[in-house]
């Protein structure tokens, strides 16, 4: 009797701690999802709605009015809404392949090569953890200025390929790869690059997948603010801003542009997740 009834109370114990775990999981769900939920109300209300008080959860009368004012906004500026959305394409898919390929490699160096000054780069590479683009963004900008590079595509690219985060992130996830495997390749007769791409990198496929997540999300919003003049060659983002910037009467047109410039960096995530969740936990490589 006393086993039965230690038993029913571990077990209900149990089941009370995993209703109270999921009961706060919902709750932060809900607290992170709740800005999302916000800004695609906000994208769907007509004008007169914004000034209702108080605010309104869900739209009485929900359009797609501000989308097509959003379109016909950046459709009637001195350049086509194809080259920005252009624009923004290209820098993006720049920017996250160049920091996958330079990441990988500096990772795979400073993780698995044994060579002097390589605990000192690491050092180094966690203090610069500590600052923010903002701080560096004047010697940025006097070494563009310096190259010429003002107002190209290579003021919004080469700047944002080397990024601390990505190269500590790769790093991190390397040093879980045994040793023993990067000898069994140098034993066979593969170079350290053969090593990099052919051995470590497919043991690292959660990783850089979630790398390709944060990198494009960064890279998706570049504005260029302070570095491209030319209306030819902004970003979509920027364009956006500008006419979410219009005035309040494009209220529902900012938060339609919100909207969708959020979207893509979301639908890229929910297909990757899984790899996500994978990078969190351990890459399950053992001695």
């Amino acid at each position: 009797m006393k086993l039965r009834v230690s038993k029913k109370k571990r077990l209900s114990g149990s089941i009370g701690g995993d209703i109270a775990i999921f009961l706060m999981l919902a709750l932060i769900g809900m607290f992170m999802l709740f800005p999302i939920y916000l800004s695609v109300v906000q994208s769907l209300k007509p004008p007169e709605e914004f000034f209702i008080f108080p605010p309104r959860m869900i739209p009485i009368n929900p359009t797609f009015q501000n989308f097509e004012e959003l379109f016909r906004a950046a459709g009637n500026m001195w350049v086509p809404f194809s080259r920005y959305l252009f624009n923004s394409i290209f820098v993006t898919v720049v920017v996250t392949v160049s920091q996958i390929i330079f990441a990988s490699m500096a990772a795979y160096v400073l993780s698995k090569v044994k060579a002097p000054g390589v605990k000192l780069l690491n050092k180094a590479i966690e203090i610069a953890l500590l600052f923010q683009s903002t701080v560096t963004f004047i010697m940025v900008y006097m070494v563009m200025a310096q190259l010429n590079m003002i107002d190209t595509y290579f003021a919004i690219t080469l700047p944002f390929i080397a990024t601390p985060m990505s190269l500590f992130f790769m790093r991190q996830f390397m040093g879980q790869i045994p040793d023993s495997m990067i000898e069994a390749a140098h034993v066979d007769g593969a170079g350290h690059f053969r090593t990099c791409w052919q051995i470590v990198m497919p043991n690292c496929k959660p990783a850089w997948i979630t790398l390709i997540i944060f990198a494009f999300t960064a890279a998706w919003q570049i504005t260029g603010w302070s570095y491209i003049f030319s209306e030819t060659l902004k970003p979509l983002p920027t364009v956006l801003e500008q006419i979410r910037l219009s005035g309040i009467a494009r209220a529902g047109v900012g938060a339609a542009a919100s909207v969708f410039i959020m979207t893509p960096p979301m639908l890229l995530f929910v297909f990757c997740q899984s790899n996500v969740i994978e990078t969190m936990a351990h890459s399950g490589l053992k001695e």
